[in-house]
């Protein structure tokens, strides 16, 4: 499995990317693979600030629908518009095409709090 160093992970297998103030989240390639096919990602939280672990939609696969969680304060400001008509994107690539939404971040410090990818791998059995 994928796990790229430069980002930080949850236990909740979110991952995330900070660039300044600016997160880009979405899950890992374990959840995906977990879930497997991923049929419809439910976001409807742009413009609203939420705390860490607060759910900020959810992704649906053919045989289930999980939570996706926050995994830092913040405002949502974008989702990811191509996962409406392409939501494998999230199977196919989680990290790239298939992120999930853009967040300004209230203290950007919170991310180094997180998981790097070796403790992640840990978390999962990697």
């Amino acid at each position: 499995m994928n796990f790229p160093e430069t980002l930080r992970y949850t236990k909740d297998h979110e991952w995330i990317k900070l660039d300044g103030n600016t997160a880009t989240i979405g899950i890992t390639d374990f959840a995906q693979r977990e879930l497997g096919d991923i049929v419809f990602v439910d976001i409807d939280t742009v413009g609203k600030a939420l705390g860490a672990n607060d759910i900020f939609g959810t992704v649906e696969a053919v045989k289930t629908v999980s939570d996706l969680y926050l995994p830092v304060a913040g405002t949502v400001t974008e989702v990811n518009a191509a996962l409406e008509g392409n939501p494998e994107n999230v199977n196919q690539d989680p990290y790239e095409s298939g992120w999930m939404v853009k967040m300004t971040v209230d203290n950007p410090a919170e991310v180094d709090a997180l998981m790097n990818a070796a403790a992640y791998r840990a978390l999962v059995g990697e």
